[in-house]
């Protein structure tokens, strides 16, 4: 945090406390003095950017070559940074003999950093690693050395707007490729490219309570959010001040950011809408160097874009003010099952409580998804896995989370559901919570860590049309969870399913207004259930294996879109790009919406005509692509070129 100094910053704290505008680090800022003898920092103009169709440099700067930057240029951006500039090496760098080698490290690396933030504070990782291209594993008897691989080159600590300004500037006069992380929070290999600098935003940890903000038709309590805050801090800062906020679930994701850029989704969503739903105003860095803030009387292209338009696409947010509302209690209550048909057998069951009937199993998790409209109604949210566990066996987990509800109407809401399990399908779920506490959303922060460990998971994902669950003779619900059973039991993947309702009555103003609405896919409005299928991608997999596990996981999910295409055809198709599949090949459509993606990449083209903001299945990512030496589908390691059209 913050530790003002000088009369100057006082005065910035006073003015962010009314207006919201800029914090203290936003007020440090690069001056075009400072880029006279450093022209290589210096401010781009949008106007005579070359033609976004030019293709006068095929490929982004790669080290070693001719065009990368000097070492001269290095120092001398790092002179402009104030020292900010890092040149890390892979955190299992110390498992690997040479000058990193060093056992403890490693070995506390292994069995000790899942238990603390070690990941989310470091530099380079993102908590999915076959992106990289698995070039250092992290292991006590590694294979051969450990070379960067995905990983940026640099990485600049950004503690002021300068830094980013600096930054940005840089990558885009020396044609070097540009990567923005935080937390790395990262499935698809957005925050990772070989090659890269780095702009790492994760101490940008500033927050403003500000009791009285007015912008058009809003009128009320707002906070303003650094682009470093994580959700844990977030709801530290609500308990502080007695107010609720919508953030994301996940104690370490960032509460800014990527998140509100593609939608953002929690346990309140279906009350309050989605994460881009609240922004008032976006301070943002542009590709040509330039700090502008953004809100619906300022750049109204961008203002509609950055809300659901995508991340890493058109500027690095520097912070960003939300609603507030008045402290919400919400109250939440687990359901799990499990069946394991083995148990037929004379060896002692390993739990007492689990079916051995497969039939019932399923009868019971398709009866729980089937219910979640009526939780939803309530405003709540239903948060579930189905996770195989080997064999026939398998695993239903699911939290029941409802605001602003009292504990008997909460018992209430869910006494059929429970009832039903019991009497009907003889699953042994017990009764509904009774006398359950409320707990206020505002005081569940606290500093994560467990579980924050580089994995290689991969998540495939489509927004089920609320649609489904209406049909009058349920062919539509049978046929959905019938796609849905598949996944699981033949697939072998892992089914997330997150139930909610982000209606535009739900999402409110500034989403509502006719003149800018926002650039949110458009099926997020009429959506019951957001489901993916994951799995862990196995580490040393060749490129052939990849593309095969992939190929497999589109097969599921066009099953889904069967199902949609029968029941629901009338419902937009779309899927959750923070979780979806960097390998969706409608990524446009199904990420975007197709009207909304020609409307923002018109946007692209005009703000970033350079392409100095690029990652995978962002607007205008289909212009580049990554050359590997192996060919691994969607990985970062290796050098960024621009698409050669045949004619």
């Amino acid at each position: 945090m913050r530790t003002p100094s000088t009369p100057l910053v006082l005065l910035l704290i006073t003015v962010v406390k009314v207006t919201g505008k800029v914090f203290p680090f936003e007020s440090v800022q690069l001056t075009e003095s400072e880029t006279t003898d450093f022209r290589a920092v210096a401010f781009g103009n949008t106007e005579a950017a070359p033609p976004w169709s030019s293709i006068t440099q095929r490929c982004r700067a790669w080290p070693g070559s001719r065009a990368w930057p000097s070492e001269s240029d290095w120092e001398q951006l790092n002179i402009t940074l104030g020292g900010s500039l890092l040149r890390p090496l892979p955190a299992a760098s110390a498992c690997y003999q040479g000058e990193s080698y060093n056992q403890t490290t490693c070995e506390w690396l292994i069995n000790q950093s899942s238990r603390t933030h070690f990941w989310i504070d470091e530099p380079l990782s993102t908590l999915t690693q076959w992106p990289q291209g698995s070039t250092c594993p992290l292991t006590l008897d590694p294979p051969g050395t450990c070379t960067k691989g995905g990983f940026p080159e640099y990485v600049v600590n950004a503690t002021t707007v300068k830094h980013v300004q600096a930054a940005v500037n840089f990558a885009r006069n020396k044609n070097v490729r540009l990567v923005i992380k935080n937390t790395g929070h990262d499935f698809g290999g957005r925050s990772m490219g070989a090659g890269s600098l780095s702009i790492w935003v994760h101490n940008l940890k500033d927050f403003e309570f500000i009791p009285e903000y007015n912008v058009g038709r809003y009128s009320g309590m707002a906070v303003q959010v650094g682009a470093g805050v994580e959700s844990w801090e977030h709801f530290n800062h609500m308990a502080a001040n007695n107010i609720t906020v919508v953030a994301p679930g996940g104690g370490t994701v960032g509460a800014v950011g990527g998140w509100v850029t593609v939608a953002g989704h929690g346990s309140l969503t279906s009350k309050y809408g989605l994460g881009a739903d609240q922004v008032l105003s976006i301070n943002v860095v542009t590709a040509d160097g330039q700090f502008l803030t953004v809100d619906p009387n300022t750049h109204k292209d961008l203002w509609w874009a950055l809300r659901g338009g995508g991340p890493s696409t058109f500027g690095v947010i520097t912070s960003v003010v939300l609603k507030a509302y008045p402290p919400i209690s919400t109250i939440r209550s687990s359901l799990a099952f499990t069946v394991d048909p083995s148990l037929n057998d004379t060896r002692p069951p390993q739990d007492p409580n689990a079916l051995t009937n497969l039939t019932s199993f399923w009868y019971g998790v398709s009866l729980a998804y089937h219910y979640c409209p009526k939780i939803i109604g309530a405003g709540g949210y239903c948060f579930s896995y189905i996770t195989p566990l080997g064999g026939s066996s398998f695993r239903f987990t699911s939290s029941q989370i409802v605001p602003d509800i009292s504990s008997s109407d909460y018992t209430a809401l869910l006494q059929p559901l429970y009832a039903e399990l019991n009497t009907v399908h003889r699953i042994p779920v017990g009764a509904p919570p009774a006398n359950t506490r409320p707990t206020l959303y505002a005081g569940d922060g606290r500093r994560t860590g467990a579980g924050d460990f580089p994995v290689n998971t991969r998540y495939r994902s489509r927004l089920f049309p609320a649609s489904l669950w209406d049909n009058p003779d349920q062919a539509a619900w049978a046929a959905t969870f019938a796609a849905i059973r598949a996944g699981v039991e033949e697939g072998g993947y892992t089914f997330h399913g997150i139930a909610y309702s982000p209606t535009l009555e739900k999402a409110g103003w500034p989403t509502t207004d006719n003149g800018s609405g926002s650039a949110v896919h458009p099926a997020w409005r009429t959506t019951a259930l957001h489901g993916s299928f994951m799995e862990v991608q196995p580490e040393g997999i060749g490129a052939a294996e990849a593309t095969v596990r992939d190929r497999k996981a589109s097969e599921y999910l066009a099953r889904l879109d069967a199902v949609f295409e029968e029941f629901a055809n009338d419902a937009p198709r779309g899927a959750y790009m923070n979780e979806g599949d960097p390998a969706e090949e409608e990524w446009q459509t199904m990420f975007y919406g197709d009207k909304n993606y020609a409307r923002l990449l018109d946007i692209k083209k005009k703000w970033d005509p350079w392409g100095v903001f690029w990652a995978r299945t962002t607007v205008g990512g289909e212009r580049w692509e990554v050359n590997t030496e192996d060919g691994y589908p969607m990985s970062q390691n290796g050098r960024l070129c621009r698409v050669v059209t045949k004619k």
